[in-house]
């Protein structure tokens, strides 16, 4: 083989592998566990299956983010701006989520026993499918409203509001 071929053939080699990389290689979760991350901003990532075991998140920006799977147990998401964010099954067990913008949100078949909503805004958040203790239900029945853009679902109709 001439040393112009085997030239051409490993430029070739080299274009399909680093096409590869950028293309077809998974995406690895993310490891944010204890981190503080107060006003960090992840807007419009795909972060799914990553882990914020007991970060500090206060004040972020998570707004449409892919939060699919994600773990936010015990986190401090305190003021976050959850805008848009799909957060469908992940767990928000114990998480603070005092004053959180969950607007537009899909928390479809999240784990959040325990976690705090006081002050949350949720116009037209998904709860479908929700594990939430009673007395938080009733907390976020008095402000529900709204029907989710993306799910078409009334967040008072998946909250089990009467």
């Amino acid at each position: 083989m001439s040393s112009k071929r085997l030239k051409g053939l490993v430029c070739a080699v080299v274009v399909l592998i680093a096409t590869w990389v950028v293309f077809a290689a998974p995406v690895f979760a993310l490891d944010y566990n204890r981190e503080s991350l107060v006003g960090a901003d992840f807007s419009g990532q795909d972060l799914t299956d990553s882990e914020f075991t007991k970060a500090n998140m206060r004040e972020s920006n998570l707004s449409h983010t892919n939060l699919k799977g994600v773990r936010f147990f015990a986190t401090n998401l305190e003021r976050a701006n959850l805008e848009g964010a799909d957060l469908r099954n992940s767990t928000l067990d114990s998480a603070r989520l005092t004053r959180a913008n969950l607007t537009n949100a899909n928390l479809a078949g999240a784990f959040a026993s325990n976690a705090k909503f006081e002050g949350a805004i949720i116009d037209g958040a998904d709860f479908t499918d929700v594990e939430l203790r009673p007395d938080v239900q009733k907390l976020l029945c008095k402000v529900a409203q709204g029907t989710n853009p993306v799910t078409g679902r009334e967040t008072r109709e998946t909250l089990y509001c009467d």
